[in-house]
């Protein structure tokens, strides 16, 4: 059975890079970037034309981030998409590989975080679970430091990102996926839980965190975006949203606050 033809739209490198111009992305800027390639259209030179686009549009002199998050180090027994055995968990615990930012490949982010990952000059974060990539000068100041029991808060690459005014960039993807939305979950008291990986060393360590969870960031991003300014647009093909790291960030503690639960940490569902 033949391929059927791609139906487009055709995306290139210098059309990503003029629209992004268009949205509003400055020369110089930090930008964390959330994205998907598919959205974007048929892109010619797939996601590294994509990196390419976000390199032109920012220049020499600005720092492109992304997610790097390997989910997959952590406790088979929290295991769904798919669960694996029971029998198989001490044994998965075991032998898994402990993580190395040259080498593990990110996971549940995209194409385009994995092509940032391994292009020329780019650093990684050490967190073994949520790390960020990132591309540019300020690369190395964002990415070191990230501390091992804090996979999205104070002592993570988000927060530099609000202290040095990035922006966030939703490139054909929707709030569910925002990561700034995690470190409000730091500033709003929830109980910690214990979650386990690959010990650096080998073996296995369980670590105290605080809980987080996205299921409840589509309905945040609509309320924030009628509360906050947010840029709106189109790259390609790709519904596409910018606004600071800082502006997301403050709006979802307010959210946050106003809808915990004292106990479970997250928010009541709303009536």
């Amino acid at each position: 059975m033949s391929t059927p033809p791609p139906t487009g739209p055709l995306a290139t490198r210098d059309g990503i890079a003029a629209g992004l111009r268009l949205l509003g992305v400055e020369s110089g800027e930090t930008l964390l970037v959330h994205s998907s390639l598919s959205s974007l259209g048929w892109v010619n030179g797939g996601a590294v034309a994509v990196v390419q686009a976000l390199l032109d549009a920012l220049g020499p002199r600005g720092t492109l981030v992304v997610p790097a998050q390997s989910s997959d180090l952590s406790d088979p027994a929290d295991w769904e998409n798919p669960p694996v055995p029971e029998e198989w968990w001490d044994r998965i615990r075991a032998t898994m590989p402990a993580y190395d930012p040259r080498v593990t490949p990110t996971r549940g982010v995209g194409v385009i975080p994995e092509a940032v990952r391994t292009w020329p000059g780019a650093l990684r974060s050490a967190h073994p679970q949520t790390s960020f990539a990132a591309v540019g000068p300020r690369a190395r100041e964002i990415t070191d430091g990230h501390a091992p029991d804090c996979r999205l808060g104070e002592r993570s690459p988000l927060a530099r990102l609000e202290a040095l005014g990035a922006r966030v960039l939703l490139l054909g993807t929707g709030y569910g996926a925002c990561t700034a939305f995690h470190l409000a979950e730091y500033r709003v008291p929830a109980p910690p839980v214990r979650v386990g990986r690959p010990a650096p060393g080998g073996g296995w360590e369980t670590v105290t965190e605080m809980p987080i969870s996205s299921e409840a960031f589509e309905e945040l991003g609509r309320d924030f975006e009628r509360e906050r300014p947010v840029v709106r647009g189109r790259v390609a093909a790709a519904d596409t949203r910018l606004f600071p790291v800082a502006d997301a960030v403050a709006h979802a503690e307010e959210w946050l606050r106003a809808r915990r639960t004292p106990t479970s940490g997250f928010p009541h569902p709303r009536d």
